[in-house]
This record gives structure tokens, C-alpha cells and sequence, in this order.
């Protein structure tokens, strides 16, 4: 997800921020069913756990290798952690539609309308609503999927929201998910996964949210940090889907995007 233009701040005082997201009844079932099952089953090793603030604000910030990364992080963190992913999985009919919908809400998925400009904006304010209420939240900052293995360069909004709340941001670092959960597969198979978690970084020392410079600092440090836990081989650049269209492609080319 991305926002065009140069101040992720102009854009947010046209959006009216998203009503406060808590688990619910159907979250904490899941998260007492799914997290014995998925630990005693896959046996992922886990460290750092006792850099996770009990309370407060804190912003999961991890690599992302596979689908099953938004299952991994919620079943191995100390607490209770929420995510984004597509509305279209809470909104399906049927049978399929509420095993669908049920599932993510049980790994605390919130769904949010995915897209650039002010879509993107309004899934970031989703993200802040949620750490606002003294959530947790977990996000990618590479924006989608790595599928070479690399570790590209962070998009800001992990910094926006963390300047903006002043949310503690803990990096994360996942090895494995990517062969426990290839892209295509249906199913997880048994793998070595790990899931490290690392010492609570404060960005506010790197200046305010309407800051761009601020929020590349501030990204960067935690890229860096990411980098140190997962071991990835760095690509110097943004992990960027194909240009879709023409109008896609001078969006990219030309028009800066704050990449978020």
C-alpha cells in the first residue's frame, strides 16, 4: 500500500480516522485453539519474547516471506496482535464465506479496502485507531511479499504511524515461512521457522510524522534492524508489483510515491 504525493500529514485531515478495532469474542478462541496446535505441530523457535511490552502501544514490524507470516507473528507473540488484510475476506457468502471470515478474525486480521492514495491513507488510519485504543499491530513495511528472499527497502508508513502514536516499534525477524507456506500452496508444511523478536525501538528521536525526512530516518533504522534478525541479503530497492496499467506505470515513474 502506498500514498501518492509528498506529506502523508495532507492527507490524513481529509480522512476521518476509523472507528477503534479491539479483539473479540472470536479472536481470543482462535488464539487459545490455533496457538497449541500451531506451536506443538510446526515447533517454530522463538526468541525475544521478552522484548514485547506487556502493555501499550507497539508496533510489530517484520519481513515478509509468505502468507503464513500473519499466522506465525499472532501465535508467537506474548500478547495479543492485530493486522490488515482484504476486506473480500470478511465479506463472502455462504458456508466458504463465514469459514473464511471466521478464520481471519480469529488470527485478528481487520479488514481494510487495499489501494494507493487515500485507500492506502484510510487502511493507515485503521492501523493507528487500533494502536490508539493500547493495541498492538503488526505490519509489513516492505509492502508485499518478498519473493526472491530478499529484504527490500521499508515503505514510511511504518514510521508515520509510529511518530504519529508514539507507539514503541518492535522489529521482527521470520526465517522460514517461506518454505514452511510457499506462494501456490494450499497448505503450511513442516519447516525450521523462526520468529525473533527484538529490542523496542523509540523513532521520536528522529523528529515529527509531517517530516519526510523523519520518516525515512526513522524507517531505515528499522529496516536495519529487521535486517539483523533475519539474516536476509539486502536488495536496494522497493519491492514494487508490476505496473498494471499505463496509468500505473507514469504513477510510479513520475509521481514519487510516499510509499507507504
Amino acid at each position: 500500500m502506498r500514498v501518492y504525493g509528498r506529506h502523508v500529514a495532507d492527507v490524513t485531515t481529509t480522512i476521518a480516522p476509523a472507528r477503534a478495532k479491539r479483539p473479540g469474542f472470536v479472536y481470543w478462541l482462535g488464539r487459545s485453539v490455533l496457538t497449541p496446535i500451531v506451536r506443538g505441530y510446526y515447533r517454530p523457535r522463538v526468541t525475544g519474547r521478552q522484548n514485547v511490552p506487556k502493555s501499550g502501544r507497539v508496533i510489530f514490524a517484520s519481513n515478509h516471506l509468505s502468507f503464513i507470516d500473519s499466522i506465525a507473528i499472532p501465535v508467537c507473540s506474548p500478547r495479543p496482535v492485530q493486522f490488515l488484510a482484504k476486506s473480500s475476506y470478511f465479506t463472502g457468502t455462504g458456508v466458504k464465506g463465514w469459514v473464511v471470515r471466521t478464520f481471519f478474525g480469529s488470527i485478528g486480521a481487520v479488514g481494510v479496502d487495499r489501494g494507493a492514495g487515500q485507500a492506502a491513507q484510510a487502511a493507515l488510519n485503521t492501523g493507528r485507531t487500533i494502536l490508539e485504543a493500547e493495541n498492538a499491530f503488526a505490519i509489513y513495511p516492505e509492502g508485499t511479499r518478498s519473493l526472491d528472499g530478499r529484504l527490500y527497502r521499508g515503505r514510511t508508513g511504518v514510521a508515520w504511524l509510529a511518530l504519529t502514536t508514539g507507539a514503541l516499534v518492535v522489529p521482527v525477524g521470520l526465517r522460514g515461512t517461506d518454505a514452511m507456506m510457499p506462494v501456490g500452496a494450499s497448505m503450511p508444511r513442516r519447516a525450521k521457522v523462526s520468529v525473533a523478536f527484538g529490542e523496542p525501538i523509540d523513532v521520536s528521536k528522529h523528529g515529527e510524522a509531517r517530516s519526510g525526512k523523519a520518516r525515512r530516518a526513522a524507517t531505515d533504522e528499522i529496516m536495519a534492524a529487521i535486517h539483523e534478525l533475519s539474516g536476509q541479503e539486502l536488495a536496494d530497492s522497493y519491492n514494487e508489483a508490476p505496473p498494471a496499467s499505463t496509468v500505473e506505470k507514469i504513477k510510479q515513474a513520475v509521481l514519487r510515491p510516499e510509499r507507504l
